[in-house]
């Protein structure tokens, strides 16, 4: 295995970051994950806009442009000869002394590293996921602005805990408010008399870039879609549910607690058309030729 590190491709086992950085001791610094399909880095664009977008909400400068990015995560699945992976993007605050300054650390630090895609059991797309309501609360949105896809992950850490103790997948987190936000490492969908629901960023969450799509789609196809603010007990009552993200695409789910759903036209409807838009993306791609980013075919 190997792993980019602040400007080289290195054997996993040197890829070594300081104790001293504030990534390590304070989870300071941001994160984007992304998804390969045949060499391809889907929407890389959108994931490298908001990872800038997360760095200058928390006054962190990325040390190089997109471009340079761009060839990084080329450069590291090259290495790792990898066609259908995941890759996660880590930029940090970078090695300083100890305290909460970010004036302490005068060079961030970024990684890059990647690990071949397992896909997810097909029976989990065929009968659904099993998830929960957790009784950890999404952060508050006035102290941790949603937007910011944040290295400090244990208020969602905690919530998957609670899920592994009911044997669930996933665990949806409300609001303060106890309204429906999102699971801790996905987008929440629920669906009712022929309508897709799913809570608007103004319940605190991270606008996906898989969301997105899935409601552009959505809306292509004239289904109605209504974003907003919803309680469990809108949830319990959808007649199906299911729950987006970059490696899971769009994944239905079986059971709410103890609510139980069918799989129906829904999610195989919007799964097959992103699919599609994936297929689609991926051509468009190759078609313009060689990769500037020196991807072979």
């Amino acid at each position: 295995m190997h792993v980019y590190l602040n400007g080289r491709v290195v054997p996993a086992k040197e890829a070594s970051v300081s104790v001293y950085d504030h990534g390590f001791l304070y989870g300071d610094g941001i994160y984007e994950t992304m998804r390969v399909y045949d060499g391809v880095v889907f929407k890389l664009d959108e994931h490298l806009r908001r990872l800038y977008r997360s760095a200058s909400l928390i006054g962190l400068t990325v040390p190089c442009d997109a471009d340079r990015l761009k060839i990084a995560i080329y450069e590291t699945l090259i290495a790792n000869a990898f066609r259908n992976a995941y890759v996660r993007m880590t930029v940090s605050r970078g090695r300083g002394a100890i305290g909460l300054d970010p004036d302490f650390c005068p060079e961030p630090t970024v990684v890059v590293m990647c690990q071949e895609l397992k896909e997810y059991p097909a029976e989990y797309y065929k009968n659904g996921i099993r998830v929960i309501i957790a009784e950890t609360k999404r952060n508050l949105r006035e102290a941790i602005d949603p937007r910011i896809k944040s290295l400090n992950f244990l208020n969602n850490i905690l919530a998957k805990i609670e899920a592994k103790k009911k044997e669930a997948h996933e665990a949806i987190m409300l609001n303060v408010n106890k309204k429906l936000a999102e699971g801790t490492i996905s987008n929440i969908f629920f669906c009712k008399d022929g309508i897709l629901f799913t809570p608007s960023v103004a319940c605190g969450i991270l606008d996906g870039i898989t969301r997105g799509l899935v409601i552009e789609l959505a809306k292509r196809e004239g289904i109605q879609v209504k974003e907003g603010r919803f309680t469990k007990e809108d949830l319990y009552s959808g007649e199906e549910v299911f729950v987006t993200n970059t490696t899971m695409e769009v994944m239905p789910v079986s059971a709410v607690d103890s609510i139980t759903y069918s799989v129906r036209q829904f999610a195989r409807l919007l799964r097959k058309l992103y699919r599609r838009e994936v297929d689609a993306y991926i051509s468009n791609i190759k078609a313009e030729g060689p990769s500037l980013w020196g991807l072979e075919e």
